[in-house]
């Protein structure tokens, strides 16, 4: 089998997926636009070949460069980056080089653009909020005083929480509309809730492998505008509703052979005529892997290894992990450079000593949403989650 991995080298843990894929007999070949001598000596170790374009932006450049593979090693099984930002590109590359082992330029408008991902979730029978594609300052207004204020804008096809903003009044309206970018834009009702993430794997048939969950904060925006702490966990145990209402949407959107991000509002107050407090509303669905070193937790969370996971569904389409393993929290909790912190890095260190995972500098491409420097722990309990939080983020 031959598998093209695009970009393998960002985020820097993705060499685990090239790792396991190799471990079970797959001809690995990347295509990036970082030099070979600076990969990571784990992911050259990877990689049967490495063929460097001077931009992934560029389509001439990245095909050439699969033509080029396909030559020398004969018919591409599979072409995958597992990043949202190379999603539509991957797609592009399926169909030129009549690749059906992952989606099809028509099949990702469907999940890129959150306009259109709102029949899917009527489909899979999960409430989703009111919303209206924004053309004129007018029917943002009205809008807006049909909903009642605040809504919340983001763009259409965006990724992340870049460019999203909660809007309360007409005299915020105009302001945006005068600022915005020349970008099709969503707006919907306001929804004030926590936000759940379904995260998994699943097979050709669109059955779901692998599932797990992760609490998020409110907004990851309010964190990327404000420059303010990211903390966030993977749960011990998956709550019964997001398992049935993720396993629906994963049926709805015909999701095959691919990792999943699904997000959820869980209301903190009753919505009338959508959803109850407590209840799940769709947010939006992601066909990559959750960002950063989530995967990770999921690993600490669960007691498993999601890459050898996926790469038995690549080989397999089924995976051999026992899943019927112990669980914990996996906790993640994010500095920012420049803040009076109360406790000395030393401190933490010592006080979560055996627990902590992970303790690294952020790469800058990240950082707006994930902080600068991070720490996950391993912990037992919502109590020692809600301690090492509060630990690691407090402020003088």
């Amino acid at each position: 089998m031959n598998f093209v991995f695009i970009s393998p080298q960002f985020p820097q843990s993705y060499w685990n997926f090239c790792d396991r894929l190799k471990a079970r007999g797959v001809n690995v070949l990347g295509i990036g636009d970082t030099a070979y001598d600076a990969l990571s000596p784990e992911l050259r170790a990877c990689l049967t070949e490495y063929y460097r374009v001077d931009s992934l932006e560029d389509y001439d450049q990245v095909y050439r460069a699969m033509a080029f593979l396909t030559f020398k090693h004969g018919r591409i099984d599979w072409v995958e980056s597992n990043n949202e930002y190379w999603l539509s590109q991957d797609a592009r590359l399926r169909d030129d080089f009549n690749i059906r082992t992952g989606m099809s330029r028509a099949e990702v408008a469907n999940v890129r653009r959150k306009s259109a991902m709102k029949k899917f979730y009527q489909e899979a029978g999960v409430p989703t909020a009111r919303w209206h594609l924004i053309d004129d300052l007018e029917d943002g207004k009205n809008f807006a005083h049909e909903v009642g204020y605040p809504v919340f804008v983001k763009p259409d096809g965006g990724m992340g929480a870049s460019g999203s903003y909660k809007i309360s009044s007409d005299e915020e309206m105009e302001r945006f509309y005068a600022g915005k970018e020349n970008v099709p834009y969503i707006m919907e009702e306001y929804l004030s809730g926590d936000i759940w993430s379904y995260d998994g794997i699943s097979d050709s048939g669109a059955n779901v492998i692998f599932e797990t969950c992760t609490s998020w904060p409110p907004s990851i925006a309010d964190i990327v505008n404000n420059k303010d702490h990211l903390a966030y966990y993977t749960a011990s145990n998956l709550p019964d509703d997001l398992r049935l209402a993720g396993r629906n949407t994963i049926k709805a959107f015909n999701v095959r052979s691919r990792f999943f991000h699904l997000e959820f509002f869980r209301l903190r107050e009753d919505k009338p005529g959508l959803a109850k407090k407590g209840e799940l509303v769709a947010l939006e669905v992601n066909m990559r892997p959750a960002g950063g070193w989530t995967p990770d937790m999921f690993n600490y969370a669960n007691s498993v290894d999601v890459y050898s996971i996926w790469a038995d569904m690549v080989t397999h389409d089924k995976t051999f992990v026992d899943l019927d393993r112990q669980k914990f929290f996996a906790v993640y909790a994010g500095r920012r450079d420049g803040k009076p912190y109360a406790h000395t890095p030393e401190e933490i260190r010592s006080r979560y000593a055996g627990r902590i995972v992970m303790d690294l500098d952020i790469p800058e491409a990240i950082s707006g949403a994930m902080g600068n420097h991070q720490w996950t722990a391993i912990l037992d309990t919502a109590e020692q989650k809600d301690e090492f939080i509060r630990f690691v983020q407090e402020t003088c």
